[in-house]
């Protein structure tokens, strides 16, 4: 274990340092996320955090079920990085 895992952080390709979620790290070549469920709000939700950029969302239960019955050609659609992602870093 690294130092920076150690002390609560998580470092990757030079990214970072975020701060390193109780819960999982998950990744593919196309991105990594930390993924815990936090029970410190009303209820509790899935918190995600991007960790290419840092940025953070929550996820209810309402919102996580709609993902499931999302049709497949919706959820294409969402994956498209040129549709939002790409425009925020004004790297399109």
């Amino acid at each position: 274990m690294s130092e920076s895992e150690q002390a609560g952080t998580v470092s990757l390709g030079g990214r970072g340092p975020f701060e390193s979620p109780e819960g999982a790290v998950v990744g593919s070549e196309f991105a990594e996320v930390a993924v815990e469920v936090d029970a410190r709000g009303n209820s509790t939700r899935l918190r995600v955090t991007d960790l290419r950029t840092g940025r953070t969302r929550f996820f209810d239960a309402l919102e996580l079920e709609a993902l499931v019955w999302l049709p497949d050609g919706n959820l294409t659609q969402l994956l498209d990085p040129s549709a939002d992602r790409w425009k925020e870093g004004g790297t399109n």
